[in-house]
C-alpha cells in the first residue's frame, strides 16, 4: 500500500497525475494512454497477468499490437515470426500456437515480458513479477533479467529484499507515498532495507519450544486420518494423509506446489469432496459437510488465493469483515443487517490489524495485497477459531506485514488455536513450526520436530529422497 503500483500506471498512462512531471532523456512528457507509453518505448508486465486466457500466445500479442496503432488486420504468421526472434534473442522460449490457459504461471511470466519486447519496449516495469512464482520459478526469471539489463532498462517492484539484492545496481524505497531512501543496493544490507521500508526495524519472530502435542491417543485438536482426496483431473491428489494438530501447535506442513496442499485445505474447510478418510475438529466429524459445517465448528482458513476465495473484491471492507457470520444476531435482525454495528466491528479491526484503506466503506478488492491479506486475518482470527488452516499466509507481503502476521500467528498458538501452516518457504515454516510434515504426491513422507529440521533435510523430502 505504499503506493508503488500507482506510481508506476502512472508512468504508463493508466493514470493520470494530479501534479508533477515526467521526463525522458531531460523531456518533459505527458501520456494520455498506454499507446502513448508503448511510443515512447515503455512497458511494464503487471502483477497480474494481461492475457486472454482462450486466445493463443500469437493472438494475445498481436492484439496488443492492434492496440499499439499498428495496422487492424491481425497478420498471425508475421506476429509468429516476430514472438520466435524476440524469443530467441532473449531466451525466453515460448510456444505462439499454445493456449494461454494451458501454460503454468511461470510461462505466462514469458509470454507476459515476450509481449512486451515485442512491441519494442526499452525500458521495461516489473510490477511484483515473482509473487506467483515457485522459488525455482524466481531464480530462472533473476537470472533472465540480469542478461536482459544489459539491452533495457528496467524497473523491478518486489518485496523481497534478496531478489532486490540478487538483481538491483540502486535501489529507491516507497514509504506511504513518499521516497524516503534512494542509493546503491550493494551498500546496503537486507536489514537495513526492511528498516526503511517499514519505519523500523524488522525481525522475524520463531517460535518458543514447549508448544502441545497430540494426546496420549494420538489424536488432536484437528485429526485427520486416512484421507483420499480427488484432484481437479480425476486423480488421486490425497492418498491417505494422516496428520494431528494439538491444541496451541503449529504443524508446518511443507512441500512443493502441486502435492496435494491446495486440495488439503479444500477438504479440510468443506470446499472439496472426500473420497475417503475422517476430519475431526474438537470430536466433531468434518469429512464430506459443507463449508458451513466447518465454519460453524470453528474451523478458520486463509485461503491461497486471497483475490478470489479470500474476499468478495466488490464488497466494501466492512461487509467482508462479517462476511462468515452475517446471518448471525450480531450483524443482522429479521433479515436486515445491523449497520452501526459492522461499521463499529470494522473501525475497531481496521486499527487493531492495521488495515490500511481510505474508509472501511472502500472496495476491499481495491486494496493492496498485504491490506487484503490483513483484512481475511482480521476475519478470521476475530471469529476466535478452534483451528487454523493458513495457506501461503504471507506470499507476496513485505517484510514488515510478514512480520505482523507472524506475531498473529504465535499469538494464537499461545491462546491455544491448533494452526496448520502451510508453506513453500522453508524459512517461515521452520521459524513457526513445532514440528514439521513434509508431503509428496499427495502423501506424509515424514514428520520432524521444527527445532531438529534443516533446509537440506526438507529440501530432499521435498523431493521424495527419504533416508530410511
Amino acid at each position: 500500500g505504499a503506493g508503488k503500483t500507482t506510481l508506476m500506471n502512472i508512468l504508463m498512462g493508466l493514470y493520470q497525475p494530479d501534479e508533477g512531471r515526467i521526463l525522458i532523456n531531460g523531456s518533459e512528457v505527458r501520456f494520455r494512454s498506454p499507446n502513448d507509453a508503448f511510443d515512447h518505448g515503455i512497458g511494464m508486465v503487471h502483477q497480474h497477468f494481461m492475457l486472454v486466457q482462450n486466445l493463443t500466445v500469437a493472438e494475445n500479442v498481436a492484439l496488443g499490437m492492434k492496440t499499439a496503432h499498428r495496422p487492424l488486420w491481425l497478420d498471425l504468421k508475421s506476429v509468429r515470426s516476430r514472438i520466435i526472434e524476440v524469443s530467441e534473442r532473449h531466451e525466453l522460449p515460448v510456444n505462439p500456437d499454445a493456449l494461454v490457459w494451458q501454460l503454468s504461471v511461470g510461462e505466462q511470466q514469458r509470454v507476459e515480458l515476450v509481449k512486451t519486447l515485442c512491441l519494442g519496449a526499452r525500458f521495461l516495469i516489473l510490477d511484483e513479477p515473482t509473487s506467483a512464482l515457485t522459488p525455482q520459478e524466481t531464480d530462472e526469471l533473476i537470472a533472465l533479467l540480469q542478461k536482459m539489463s544489459r539491452e533495457l532498462s528496467i524497473v523491478f517492484i518486489s518485496h523481497k529484499l534478496h531478489e532486490v539484492k540478487a538483481l538491483s545496481d540502486t535501489v529507491s524505497i516507497l514509504r506511504r507515498g513518499r521516497i524516503v531512501f534512494e542509493g546503491r543496493t550493494e551498500d546496503h544490507s537486507p536489514a537495513d532495507l526492511a528498516a526503511l521500508m517499514t519505519g523500523h526495524e524488522v525481525e522475524l519472530p520463531r517460535v518458543e519450544s514447549g508448544g502441545s502435542a497430540p494426546a496420549a491417543d494420538g489424536r488432536g485438536l484437528l485429526s485427520i486420518r486416512e484421507l483420499r482426496v480427488s484432484g481437479d483431473l480425476g486423480n488421486l491428489a490425497l492418498d491417505g494423509v494422516s496428520l494431528d494438530v494439538a491444541p496451541g501447535e503449529i504443524v508446518g506442513l511443507a512441500g512443493v506446489s502441486g502435492n496435494g496442499q491446495r486440495e488439503l485445505a479444500e477438504a479440510l474447510n468443506g470446499l472439496r469432496p472426500v473420497v475417503s478418510g475422517s476430519i475431526a475438529l474438537n470430536g466433531a466429524e468434518l469429512a464430506g459437510r459443507s463449508a458451513s459445517a466447518a465454519i460453524g465448528q470453528g474451523m478458520g482458513y486463509i485461503p491461497e488465493d486471497r483475490n478470489t476465495e479470500g474476499i468478495v473484491p466488490s464488497f466494501s471492507v466492512r461487509e467482508n469483515l462479517v462476511l462468515k457470520d452475517v446471518g448471525g444476531g450480531a450483524w443482522s435482525r429479521g433479515g436486515f443487517l445491523r449497520l452501526g454495528r459492522i461499521a463499529a466491528n470494522a473501525a475497531e479491526l481496521r486499527d487493531r490489524f492495521d488495515i490500511r484503506c481510505p474508509s472501511t466503506d472502500t472496495a476491499a478488492g481495491s486494496l493492496s495485497g498485504g491490506n487484503i491479506q490483513k483484512v481475511i486475518l482480521a476475519r478470521e482470527l476475530a471469529r476466535g477459531p478452534k483451528a487454523l488452516v493458513a495457506v501461503y499466509p504471507t506470499r507476496g507481503l513485505d517484510m514488515g506485514a510478514e512480520e505482523f502476521i507472524h506475531k498473529q500467528l504465535l499469538a494464537r498458538r499461545s491462546e491455544g488455536v491448533a494452526i496448520l501452516l502451510i508453506s513453500e518457504e522453508l524459512e517461515e515454516i521452520m521459524n513457526l513450526s513445532d514440528r514439521i510434515a513434509v508431503i509428496y504426491k499427495g502423501r506424509i513422507l515424514r514428520i520432524v520436530p521444527g527445532r531438529d529440521a534443516t533446509k537440506r533435510s526438507l529440501g530432499l523430502l521435498m523431493a521424495g529422497v527419504v533416508d530410511e
